[in-house]
């Protein structure tokens, strides 16, 4: 980058903690392209899941949910980010637009950047210790500031939750070869960047990764966990990207306070199930939900393999060598 602005160090140290950021079935389906002034964020179809994401849902929350990574990354390297999301209206998988102006980090900065390695998926049942409220509006609050509203859903609300969870597990059970298959591609990557850990299609979870479609038949029970609703009061491709960001900004948070979390999305990938999804009281638009809650132990879980930077840098067009 040009004088004034990040050193190309600078810049790959922070999106090599963008792309720690959840995706369905691991795919990280982003492309990033660093310009003279800014770094641009795209969505790659080639890595989409036509049978599990018909809709991109899933892919667009993951690259909202890199986007925040980013964000947080460089504010705690000292920049501060200003993003235009979806810049190009006739280029829609160019999702952002990132210009960045030197800033002074504080703890919190630094804090959520240092949550970012320590974040995993945690499929496991959670203990009885209660969440302190404190902690949810924090989360909520950090959400709100990104477009998102979230919505703790307990007592009756909680309970219509179930019924579309066991039917989504009931319908992907039922799916065919398709969604098998695809299952198996990016669920059995041993070894690879792209991979899902060993034992991740197990009761117990240990990946770090959406998960986008039920792999044993079973619905992760609530337990003890709290349950959240993100929502966002419009569905088109901007809101799902900032229910990514939204989505970010609350696994962050809660990992920096020391809570597990996971991610549950299956309901929503079958259109017929987000109306019972929103009967649990969610005005606008679900796009995920959230478990979130102590870990019954204090063993770390493994981390997933990510690809290398290099593996997702696009070299950058001559029109956007100095457009931001």
């Amino acid at each position: 980058m040009d004088h004034g602005l990040p050193d190309d160090h600078t810049v790959k140290a922070a999106l090599a903690l963008a792309v720690r950021a959840p995706s369905v079935h691991n795919t990280q389906p982003w492309r990033w392209r660093i310009a003279d002034h800014c770094v641009h964020l795209y969505l790659d179809p080639a890595r989409a899941l036509s049978s599990t994401d018909r809709g991109q849902r899933n892919m667009l929350l993951s690259c909202g949910a890199a986007l925040h990574h980013l964000r947080v990354a460089f504010a705690a390297l000292g920049w501060s980010a200003l993003v235009h999301r979806l810049p190009n209206p006739a280029e829609p998988n160019h999702l952002a637009t990132i210009e960045l102006v030197r800033n002074r980090p504080n703890s919190q900065d630094i804090a959520l950047s240092a949550a970012i390695t320590r974040r995993r998926t945690d499929y496991r049942h959670f203990s009885s210790w209660p969440v302190p409220l404190g902690y949810l509006g924090l989360a909520s609050e950090r959400a709100a500031r990104l477009g998102a509203v979230v919505r703790q859903v307990s007592g009756t609300p909680r309970e219509l939750l179930v019924d579309p969870l066991r039917d989504a597990v009931q319908r992907r059970a039922e799916d065919l070869e398709k969604y098998r298959w695809e299952l198996a591609e990016w669920s059995g990557r041993h070894g690879t960047p792209d991979a899902v850990p060993a034992g991740g299609t197990t009761r117990v979870r240990a990946d770090d990764e959406f998960p986008a479609g039920p792999q044993t038949g079973e619905v992760p029970e609530p337990d003890f966990a709290e349950l959240l609703v993100l929502g966002t009061s419009g569905d088109d491709r901007q809101s799902r990207l900032c229910a990514g960001e939204a989505l970010s900004a609350i696994l962050l948070t809660a990992t920096n306070v020391g809570l597990a979390t996971c991610v549950l999305t299956e309901p929503l990938e079958i259109p017929a199930l987000r109306p019972r999804v929103r009967a649990a009281g969610l005005e606008g638009y679900p796009q995920a939900l959230i478990r979130v809650g102590w870990a019954p132990s204090s063993d770390p879980l493994p981390m997933t393999p990510r690809r290398e930077v290099e593996e997702v840098l696009d070299p950058i067009e001559a029109s956007e060598a100095t457009a931001c």
